[in-house]
């Protein structure tokens, strides 16, 4: 498929399958129209490669680590040690990511529970729910303890 109808496939805008392609996370054939400068051609592995692309950005991965993972997938690397250890530092930063969410979000609740009860005392301090975030964040089992790494 040309690269519109993969666009459209895919759930990708046109500008955003280009940059894939400039960066090297999606590799479509060169078809055989377009004269010195042939038509990409795009199968549905390429379609599956998007969409675990747009999966790994969710996870919070940046396009520089799934171009590396990618890199090192394509080149046979990797085995099953690599991807556990690969996967256990994502599931510790998602941690992380989740206690400033809910930090931030009790921040928020805290926030809006004092201007309901009008004002009384301090304004609530997002440092504050940070801290116990992050307090929390390291008594908390690390990811090896709970993936049972």
């Amino acid at each position: 498929m040309l690269i519109s109808e993969f666009a459209r496939v895919a759930g990708l805008p046109i500008d955003t399958v280009r940059f894939y392609v400039g960066k090297g996370l999606l590799r479509p054939e060169r078809g055989g129209k377009g004269g010195g400068n042939p038509y990409q051609v795009f199968t549905r592995d390429d379609v599956t490669t998007a969409r675990m692309i747009r999966l790994q950005q969710s996870l919070g991965y940046s396009l520089r680590e799934i171009a590396a993972l990618s890199e090192e997938y394509r080149a046979g690397g990797g085995g099953d040690e690599r991807t556990a250890q690969v996967l256990r530092l994502q599931i510790e930063r998602l941690l992380q990511r989740r206690a400033e969410l809910d930090a931030g979000l009790d921040f928020l609740q805290g926030k809006l529970d004092w201007l309901a009860a009008g004002r009384p005392g301090d304004v609530p301090r997002l440092e504050d729910y940070l801290c116990r975030a992050e307090a929390a964040s390291s008594a908390s089992p690390s990811a090896r303890e709970t993936t049972g790494a």
